[in-house]
């Protein structure tokens, strides 16, 4: 079992879902951002800050299996826990139904800009470095 360092719960809007009344792939994504930014709030610095300092995380890859449909006004829990792999962190996401069935497990792999250009990741060090698997 995965130790999750972050967790929310959140519930699905109808708007969306597909015609078929289950959650649009695409919008798995936004739940996982939605996450992210919400544990980079919990370490003390919010994502609008860090841009004003110049310092932008940018998802380089995303992976996500679909194990499972979320529908309409499901509440379900987002969690995550990270690595760091040398400039990249890696955050590894799922997400469960309230209930415990898990819906999708994702690997979203995030580099750090310095006022646009790549760096080493040293910028996010004080925020993740207790989280660091």
């Amino acid at each position: 079992m995965p130790h999750y360092i972050f967790e929310i719960e959140m519930q699905v809007r109808d708007y969306e879902c597909d015609m078929e009344g289950i959650v649009n792939n695409a919008i798995y994504l936004h739940y996982l951002e939605h996450t992210r930014h919400e544990f980079l709030s919990s370490t003390g610095i919010t994502f609008v800050e860090m841009h004003q300092q110049g310092i932008d995380p940018v998802v380089n890859r995303i992976e996500v299996n679909y194990k499972a449909p979320l529908r309409s006004r499901d509440r379900f829990i987002s969690k995550l826990y990270m690595r760091r792999e040398g400039i990249k962190f890696v955050f590894y996401q799922d997400i469960y139904k309230v209930s415990g069935e898990l819906c999708i497990k994702a690997v979203v792999e995030v580099v750090a800009t310095s006022n646009g250009r790549i760096t080493r990741g040293e910028e996010f060090l004080p925020y993740f470095e207790k989280f660091l698997q």
